[in-house]
């Protein structure tokens, strides 16, 4: 097999970015003198990838907030299109994003060029509609959970298992110690992460009742530590929301470093998405929680499969860690929920074993999984 690939990408949000960086290190390994191009952020960077457009353009959270950019987003969709079509790549990898990629693909299978999927759409919770799209949009999925496969083959759409990337990036033991060292934190500190999610529109809905939590919690028990790792160009905006919210509540901002505040804490207060995930890998009790405009929760709600939103009660079929969503993420409740999981250390180690299961489940080797798919699909 030749050493060289030339592919075109598209993530569309930092959790995209971190999976397809991941994807690409596998891809590397497979093909030397790969080059890759298209939509992506500063982890693809660091793999040799040509950003035509950055992650951040696609961003967007929700139904209301996605139409105001509707334009924009169409616009660069068109724009990449004919550039892809003018001079085709031997693939194509969407990661993610499926509401921009599934017509992108879409586009391009029927010229001829071969796509794979990479993040299977949750059609098992909500918008299962959109597997006909994906019929009409992929040649390959590439599944990061084991029962999504199964799916797809009963509508005849190639799909492979091929593990989560982060489980083979997450140490199965996490490096506490070492990360409370490197953020400047007591080893026996009680420590709170707070993750307000890496979009603008979700630090706008979900920071604020964050650091208000964090400024009860503070009144509460006045030893706690908390720790908020921002997306850098977030940085700002959260810094406003702090300063009003909780200005007395020493909340300590990093630029990234969300593994590092994941490893180091006791407990994350933590919006529903990929992060969660990395939560539950790294083994940390938590509260999930999610807040949008009410328009957008109400189209949401209709389009709901299961009882759960949250990726690790989703994965263990129960209520493992708390839920929080629109009008119950009230400071108070997010704040007596996190009590919760500090008083009752026996809870958490029950926790932190069905973490590991998980874990080690999701744990096989995601880039040569990925990368033999690939490979069999540009063969085919």
């Amino acid at each position: 097999m030749t050493d060289s690939l030339r592919l075109a990408m598209v993530a569309g949000e930092a959790s995209g970015d971190l999976l397809a960086g991941l994807l690409m290190r596998g891809l590397k390994r497979r093909w030397p003198d790969l080059h890759a191009a298209g939509i992506g952020g500063p982890r693809m960077a660091e793999q040799g990838f040509e950003a035509w457009w950055p992650h951040s353009k696609l961003s967007v959270h929700g139904y209301i907030e996605a139409l105001k950019h509707i334009r924009e987003i169409l616009g660069i969709r068109n724009q990449l299109a004919k550039r892809l079509l003018s001079d085709p790549p031997q693939v194509f990898i969407g990661v993610d994003a499926p509401d921009f990629n599934l017509g992108l693909e879409a586009r391009l299978k029927a010229a001829g060029v071969r796509t794979v999927h990479f993040v299977s759409p949750s059609i098992w919770a909500w918008r299962a509609e959109r597997i006909f799209k994906i019929a009409q949009s992929v040649d390959h999925m590439l599944c990061l959970f084991p029962f999504e496969p199964a799916i797809y083959a009963r509508q005849g759409i190639p799909a492979t298992y091929v593990g989560h990337p982060l489980a083979d990036a997450i140490p199965l033991e996490p490096p506490r110690a070492a990360a409370r060292a490197a953020l400047g934190l007591l080893p026996d500190a009680q420590v709170v992460a707070l993750l307000p999610g890496s979009r603008k529109a979700e630090v706008e809905y979900i920071a604020p009742a964050l650091a208000r939590a964090a400024a009860l919690l503070r009144r509460e028990r006045p030893g706690l530590a908390f720790i908020l790792p921002a997306v850098p160009g977030l940085r700002t905006r959260i810094d406003a929301i702090l300063a009003r919210e909780a200005p007395d509540a020493g909340i300590r901002v990093f630029d990234g470093r969300s593994h590092e505040a994941l490893a180091a804490c006791d407990v994350t207060l933590i919006a529903s998405g990929t992060a969660t995930l990395e939560a539950a890998l790294f083994k940390r009790p938590m509260v999930i929680t999610y807040a949008m405009s009410a328009l957008s929760w109400q189209l949401m709600k209709r389009k709901r499969l299961q009882a759960w939103v949250g990726l690790p009660n989703i994965l263990c079929e129960d209520f493992v860690v708390p839920e929080l969503l629109q009008h119950d993420a009230t400071p108070r409740a997010l704040a007596q929920a996190t009590l919760a999981w500090l008083d009752d250390p026996a809870r958490s180690a029950v926790l932190s074993a069905r973490f590991l299961q998980l874990h080690e489940q999701l744990r096989c080797d995601t880039a040569t999984r990925a990368t033999d798919a690939i490979a069999k699909v540009l063969q085919a």
